[in-house]
């Protein structure tokens, strides 16, 4: 009985730790508001070295472009207009046309630039490309062949062009194809419009609402923007322009304008983290193993999960295959991560008041410039007992499978289990 209640008790401290840990992210470092706009962070921790003569040979890759300016005008413009209408007559604090000058040097760099690759964006993925380079030199080595897809969006492009451009400076000999078509779509980007119209309706989308509904927070920010409550709450969607003004707020920091100025500062720790909860959330329906939509959002990448099992499997065939990379979107890293329910994210969580408690957090799974990289080891080309390592955002990561070399898996096993569960799916 004493050890149940202590099983118990560990459990719940485990829970609440988790749910604590999320807004101890907040304390340390705001910019993880940002969700799926936080600038690639990079490696956190050193990686585990390979069991005894084994040495890597082969990596798979999937990657989210890097950091972009926002896609279209309507969050710069919005945020704009109406603080520039309410400055025309007279109804912003000094805070409001502060904030105000701010909006027009970011709307100004923004423009004509929909959804591109920033500066800071192409430098993530030189830095990807770099440490893979060094951490697996044996994959890179000589006139090794290196394997680039893109789906067909310029930051994608670009963004697989500056990884290649770095893999190039450390070795010219390397044999390079790299090509963005249509083609390759069906699983560099699948689209799929029978789990599209599940994403958000029904009992998903009134759940969503109402748990929205109550962790909105602006009053705070509207009085402290303009100088007349009763001219905000007649003239402006409020919930609408704070949602706004934190995504503006957080997509600085992609931007080379951080160096100047930033807008966070407008939002206290914990109305970020309220407007957070809102787009994790959010995440979690439309794409990720919500059990209020069914649980299967995260089989609209079964098309790529089998594109890098055959991809892999042709390459173990090989003496020295080098690398297959693909630059893609978040919404092909999120739901792949859940399928492979890697680190535990593919858990079905039914109520979203609990997502953060039990650790579903977006900014840990999807940030700009987001990877995954399977890395393959073996002892020779005749080795038949290969091994792998999952890589997401460059640290070692988890599967649903049993091993004796954690964190390090055998390639059997994987192929086994994953083929299983693509099979068994039924759209």
């Amino acid at each position: 009985m004493r050890k149940t209640i202590l099983l118990w008790c560990a459990l719940a401290f485990s829970v609440a730790s988790f749910g604590q840990q999320a807004k101890q992210d907040f304390k340390k470092n705001r910019l993880v508001s940002a969700g799926n706009y936080w600038a690639y962070p990079g490696p956190l921790r050193p990686q585990t070295p390979a069991p005894k003569g084994y040495r890597p040979f082969y990596i798979s890759h999937y990657g989210r472009h890097g950091s972009r300016y926002l896609i279209g005008m309507k969050e710069y413009d919005t945020t704009y207009f109406t603080l520039l209408r309410a400055d025309s007559v007279g109804k912003l604090t000094p805070l409001g046309r502060q904030t105000l000058g701010k909006l027009k040097l970011i709307r100004e760099e923004a423009m004509g630039r929909d959804g591109e690759l920033t500066q800071r964006g192409a430098e993530q993925h030189k830095g990807i490309a770099r440490r893979m380079y060094q951490n697996f030199p044996e994959v890179f080595a000589g006139r090794a062949t290196v394997d680039a897809k893109s789906t067909v969006i310029i930051r994608c492009i670009l963004s697989m062009e500056n990884a290649l451009q770095q893999l190039l400076v450390l070795n010219p000999q390397l044999k390079i194809r790299h090509d963005a078509s249509y083609h390759d779509m069906y699983y560099m980007n699948q689209t799929d419009d029978s789990l599209q119209a599940r994403k958000m309706r029904g009992a998903a989308k009134e759940e969503w609402m109402a748990f929205a509904k109550r962790h909105d927070r602006y009053e705070r920010v509207m009085n402290a923007l303009f100088s007349d409550e009763a001219y905000w709450k007649a003239n402006v969607n409020a919930s609408e322009l704070n949602k706004m003004l934190i995504k503006v707020a957080n997509n600085v920091q992609s931007t080379e304008l951080r160096h100047q100025l930033q807008l966070l500062d407008l939002f206290t720790d914990e109305e970020l983290y309220e407007n957070w909860l809102i787009g994790n959330a959010r995440w979690y329906i439309m794409y990720g193993p919500s059990p209020l939509n069914g649980g299967t959002q995260p089989y609209s990448q079964r098309n790529l999960l089998r594109n890098i099992i055959q991809q892999a499997d042709s390459c173990i065939a090989l003496p020295h295959p080098g690398a297959t990379l693909r630059y893609g979107h978040d919404t092909m890293v999120m739901p792949l991560v859940c399928l492979l329910d890697l680190n535990g994210n593919g858990r079905q969580i039914a109520d979203l008041e609990k997502l953060a408690e039990q650790n579903w957090v977006d900014y840990k799974i999807f940030p700009m410039a987001s990877n995954l990289q399977f890395v393959f080891y073996r002892r020779s080309a005749a080795d038949k007992d290969v091994l792998f390592k999952v890589l997401l955002n460059e640290n070692e990561a988890t599967l649903p499978l049993k091993t004796d070399v954690a964190p390090y898996y055998h390639w059997k096993d994987f192929r086994d289990f994953y083929l299983r569960k693509l099979d068994a799916y039924r759209p």
